[in-house]
């Protein structure tokens, strides 16, 4: 039997084995800033309709109630200014990983179709692809693509792991790119509510989609705005071909989203306080975390959206990765994300307030 995980790369954070040995042999212990796992406690109205829908002895359906639908539907146009959509063009999903992941391979690409990730990229993207049998191709602009016609385009803004923030002009000029060239567009917003240096729109927004969605899919995650990593629930909402097509295949295979997670995603999708709670407490771990990384010398570029800071002391990531690790810290090297990174770091500020204090006070020593 062939090895399918062949196809794949080394998993990233296998790498870091050394360096996490290391910070961890810290007197005072490790400070994990290389995976942005949120800390902080799962929303009280989450965790309160988990539990009122915690009696579910059926089963879920792959498409989930309409309430939950509507629930996405309201927040996208409530919180980002997205007219337009209904129920149908929503899809639940088991987290937004699990979705990249098999996308390709739901929508029937392989052999002979390109993805196009960005140059800086969540690892998924190239691995989703790669699953699949698809060439990868890593670039920024559609310059770089000549006459090839890709079959799937994948933005991120705000991006992991830079948190660059795309403007509504490239934005725009994406959009018809991949129309003109009957490429599927697939935007990856699950950091749209954490934007610190301007403002992102949705790729579904009528400013940048003109009012179609025609050849468009947004992806969104509660894993980050409202601390649901737990609960994998996330969706993909756009575009009703390649929704009605995706839900078709799923249900086929199985891929449904718990009951009561179901019930605690549309709780959660309709209470944005505990969301802006939750941004002035990274907005204080950001602050305090990049100064003291400007002071030990680092200079952080981007950083404008997400849940991370991109920094560099104009070396090799591995050799910053190391000077970390000898303070306790461990950041998540540059390389993971593709070359464009070899020179910078990738540090989380999901940490909690005591860890992000300690490697603030390990950073200005």
């Amino acid at each position: 039997m062939p090895s399918v995980s062949e196809r794949f790369p080394e998993f990233p954070w296998d790498t870091l084995a050394g360096a996490k040995a290391r910070a961890a042999a810290h007197p005072d212990g490790i400070v994990d800033l290389s995976i942005g796992t949120p800390v902080d406690p799962t929303p009280a109205v989450a965790r309160e309709a988990l539990v009122d829908a915690a009696d579910a002895p059926g089963y879920p359906t792959v498409f989930g109630p309409e309430s939950l639908r509507q629930a996405a539907v309201d927040w996208i146009e409530r919180r980002f200014g997205v007219t337009g959509l209904s129920p149908s063009q929503v899809l639940p999903t088991i987290g937004s990983k699990e979705l990249i992941a098999n996308l390709p391979v739901q929508l029937g690409l392989g052999a002979g179709d390109l993805v196009v990730i960005p140059e800086l990229a969540y690892p998924t993207y190239e691995v989703g692809a790669r699953f699949a049998g698809c060439e990868v191709l890593a670039a920024d602009s559609t310059v770089a693509l000549g006459p090839r016609r890709p079959a799937l385009i994948y933005l991120n803004s705000p991006a992991n792991p830079h948190g660059q923030i795309l403007g509504p002009d490239h934005l725009r000029k994406v959009v018809q790119f991949a129309r003109e060239r009957n490429a599927l567009l697939v935007s990856d917003e699950c950091y749209l509510e954490f934007a610190w240096d301007g403002s992102p729109m949705s790729v579904l927004h009528p400013d940048i989609c003109g009012g179609s969605f025609e050849g468009l899919l947004a992806v969104h995650s509660l894993s980050k705005r409202s601390n649901l990593a737990g609960y994998r629930d996330a969706f993909v909402v756009g575009d009703q071909a390649v929704v009605s097509e995706l839900l078709a295949v799923r249900k086929h295979l199985g891929f449904m989203l718990p009951t009561p997670v179901q019930a605690a995603m549309a709780a959660a999708l309709a209470d944005d306080t505990h969301v802006e709670q939750q941004r002035a407490v990274y907005a204080a771990r950001r602050a305090d975390l990049r100064a003291a990384l400007e002071s030990a010398g680092f200079r952080i570029e981007h950083s404008d959206g997400a849940l991370y800071l991109w920094a560099t002391r104009g070396e090799p990531c591995r050799d910053t990765i190391d000077w970390l690790a000898e303070r306790g810290i461990l950041a998540a090297p540059g390389d993971f994300y593709g070359a464009a990174g070899s020179h910078h770091v990738r540090v989380a500020f999901t940490a909690t307030d005591e860890r992000i204090a300690a490697a603030v006070a390990r950073l200005t020593a």
